[in-house]
């Protein structure tokens, strides 16, 4: 792992840069760094955990770059901030192994037994958080990192049935998802544009690869407190449901995730990290594994490379 790179629960350091350390109460906080994704793998507080510990500032500003962003002065003077949190189930039981992940960066860490989970070492500023686990329903939201304020997040994950059909893997070339992408480019229901096409575009910004779509307006928005935000809004007008600007906005899915909503595409990764990316301009063509109540405004799907 390089000094730069993300950090997990259970991933111990390939640089000499991080001491690995064995705690055998995990509740113990030390006073000689800061924990980054600390897995708390215990019971009842008592049990051996391996913590990942950050022993200075210079590694706070590591953890900076590895969110994408370049040390700035309120992690050069320790005003970063920490994000702890913690997921159950419906019936508020931890729940161990749920991927937690902020889009936009190659940041993962999952729960540990007791469901918690933190990051530390954040640029303030605006971030969107990714959860899942297999079987539960994944959940997304943009939260807001102050300086030297840390920020409390529960989540609660849904189970759905398992609905899983008999697959024979012959190659690993492509997922299943960018498999069931490329089965649904030749029904022909919807908009599509592969990664080659992305490639071969070379855009900046998803914006500017959305523009291309028909049916789709990707312009800053003029609404009090969102201005400059980019929302996609359909052209077909209507009020649609938590509309922006007066017009129709669209629902956007991340990787099968389902966005807060309307969702703001400035949060999206940049398209050399995408690898396709679907467009339906009303309820009637959106896949049935996608719908909704309120998909009437239309969807889009965004696709991001396997890593």
């Amino acid at each position: 792992m390089s000094a730069a790179g993300p950090l997990s629960y259970g991933e111990p350091p390939r640089s000499g840069v991080l001491d690995l350390v064995v705690r055998k109460k995990a509740d113990e906080m030390t006073e000689r760094g800061v924990l980054w994704g600390a897995p708390f793998g215990f019971a009842r507080g008592i049990a051996a955990a391996w913590t990942l510990v950050l022993p200075g500032l210079a590694q706070a500003q590591q953890v900076g770059r590895a969110l994408g962003a370049p040390p700035g002065r309120d992690t050069l003077h320790g005003r970063s901030g920490v994000i702890d949190g913690a997921v159950t189930d419906t019936n508020l039981v931890p729940l161990a192994g749920v991927e937690v992940g902020i889009l936009r960066t190659s940041v993962r860490l999952h729960t540990g037994t007791n469901g918690r989970f933190r990051f530390v070492g954040m640029t303030p500023g605006a971030y969107l958080i990714i959860v899942r686990r297999l079987g539960y329903r994944p959940l997304s939201g943009v939260v807001q990192v102050a300086p030297s304020d840390t920020l409390r997040l529960s989540y609660s994950l849904e189970r759905v049935p398992a609905e899983l059909d008999a697959v024979v893997i012959t190659e690993r070339r492509q997922s299943l998802r960018m498999l069931e992408f490329e089965s649904r480019r030749k029904l022909g229901e919807g908009q599509f544009m592969t990664q080659s096409d992305i490639e071969r575009r070379e855009s900046l910004e998803v914006t500017d690869l959305l523009r291309t779509f028909r049916g789709l307006d990707a312009s800053p928005s003029r609404t009090r407190g969102s201005m400059g935000a980019h929302f996609a809004v359909s052209k077909r007008g209507g009020a649609g449901f938590g509309n922006v600007s007066g017009s129709c906005a669209m629902q956007v899915f991340v990787d099968g995730v389902q966005m807060p909503y309307p969702f703001n595409l400035d949060l999206l990764p940049s398209p050399k990290e995408l690898a396709g990316i679907e467009v339906y301009s009303g309820a009637a063509t959106i896949p049935v594994q996608f719908s909704g109540y309120d998909r009437g405004c239309g969807m889009i799907l965004i696709w991001t490379r396997d890593r």
